[in-house]
């Protein structure tokens, strides 16, 4: 039998989705160059490679030594509102590195590539957005992402390569990098919290999202590719009920503080989305699906996890290419 390869399987829902495989009684390769993953997430029956999606003749390698059948790519840096500041990292990583994975899984015949796009696909879209809403990205990530979805069909048409996509969205959970400042906010939240830090919010905290937690998630991810309704299809996947930053704050606050108040720091709005959250009609009907966690019980269970690990380091990113309009609290290396 042959292997399954995970991408950024040291990472937040990679990781899960490693873990899944592995109970199945999986063969698992993780490549990972612990950028946003840390070595604690590894499942120990997993292989890991430490290595980059960017070097393409270590990927070129990874695949002429190892019978891969499946592949589960989830490495990306996913930081939307930083990737209009660092567009040469985000396509290079992004998007080129995507490209050697796919050339590769092409040459060896691979059974089907799964892929984790994401609703930064859609951008400023009619609610909730669908399957059939035409795509229309308004950042850099969510182009990349885009783009190999897109080339990921044409691979199917030439190369007979079956692909399937996922389109997560705002997944939190235990495992996540809670120490990234620019992505990632109910992390950002309690990462805050530990650090007796205040609360940072961008504008009013009336932007909604819809918070979604990783059991709900990964799970099907692992599944998919034993789903044949499922290959050479696109699905939403997430929870289904919006909220506003400044309600996911104070259930962050209430399960991290025992419903204590916390301060909370106003900053000027940034550029991004307002709204945005998706309908899930799809994924329910191909995988008889329905979520299991509300937001209530994801926040309490992320946060039990992070008072066990504690605060991390909130690192800065050295490589901005853009000063021009970057969010003040992000030049700041705190």
């Amino acid at each position: 039998m042959g292997k399954m390869l995970v991408t950024g399987g040291a990472g937040f829902i990679g990781s899960h989705v490693v873990d899944e495989l592995v109970s199945m009684g999986k063969d698992v390769i993780v490549l990972d160059d612990l950028s946003g993953g840390f070595k604690d997430n590894l499942n120990e029956k997993a292989e890991f490679v430490n290595g980059d999606i960017r070097n393409d003749k270590l990927v070129a390698k990874l695949f002429k030594e190892n019978e891969i059948e499946y592949v589960f790519h989830l490495a990306a840096y996913a930081a939307e509102g930083l990737s209009h500041f660092i567009k040469k990292y985000n396509y290079e990583n992004n998007l080129m590195g995507s490209i050697h994975l796919i050339n590769e899984a092409i040459k060896s015949k691979v059974k089907c590539f799964v892929f984790t796009s994401s609703i930064a696909v859609y951008g400023k879209n009619q609610l909730p957005m669908t399957e059939e809403t035409t795509p229309q990205p308004e950042d850099p990530y969510g182009i990349s992402k885009y783009a190999i979805e897109q080339e990921l069909e044409v691979s199917r048409k030439m190369f007979g390569l079956n692909y399937i996509v996922f389109r997560p969205h705002n997944v939190y959970g235990e495992k996540q990098n809670i120490g990234d400042k620019y992505r990632n906010v109910v992390g950002i939240f309690m990462n805050q919290i530990m650090q007796g830090k205040p609360i940072s919010i961008f504008g009013d905290g009336s932007q909604t999202r819809a918070f979604s937690y990783v059991g709900d998630v990964a799970p099907i991810i692992a599944k998919s590719i034993f789903v044949d309704e499922a290959y050479n299809q696109v699905f939403n996947i997430g929870a289904d009920d919006p909220y506003s930053v400044k309600e996911l704050a104070n259930v962050v606050v209430k399960h991290m503080k025992d419903g204590d108040d916390h301060e909370v720091n106003h900053h000027p709005e940034r550029n991004e989305v307002m709204h945005a959250y998706s309908a899930h009609e799809k994924v329910k009907k191909v995988f008889n699906h329905e979520t299991k966690y509300d937001l209530n019980e994801g926040v309490k269970r992320m946060a039990a996890w992070a008072k066990i690990v504690g605060a991390r380091e909130s690192k800065h990113f050295e490589n901005i290419e853009i000063t021009e309009n970057l969010p003040e609290s992000w030049l700041k290396k705190d």
